[in-house]
């Protein structure tokens, strides 16, 4: 079962280039939305559909690489990372929205 990790820019970039299938969660504490996503970013996370996947959390106040290496705009903000690379990434507080994005590193 994975956990979520919060991630900082100082060790983004090896998180993603690790891990071959990677999401990250983009918020800020500001944001409601992002709250509200939380509890369930942390339920696809051990859901067995997703068990290869890392499930990354980045704060987009304080982490300005990370938050540029996705492009972010609104959050909460939701980036796929395979083998590094940017997939694809979207601006969404929807979960069908980022099941739809996780089922893309599947």
């Amino acid at each position: 079962m994975m956990e979520v990790k919060e991630t900082i820019d100082s060790n983004f970039q090896q998180e993603i280039s690790t891990a071959d299938k990677v999401i990250v969660k983009y918020y800020a504490d500001w944001c409601g939305s992002c709250r509200l996503f939380n509890p369930k970013y942390k339920r696809l996370a051990k859901d067995e559909r997703f068990a290869g996947i890392t499930f990354l959390d980045v704060n987009a106040e304080e982490n300005q690489e990370a938050r540029k290496a996705a492009g972010v705009t609104n959050l909460p903000f939701f980036a796929i990372f395979k083998d590094g690379e940017l997939l694809e990434s979207i601006a969404s507080s929807k979960e069908e929205a980022v099941v739809e994005l996780l089922n893309k590193l599947n």
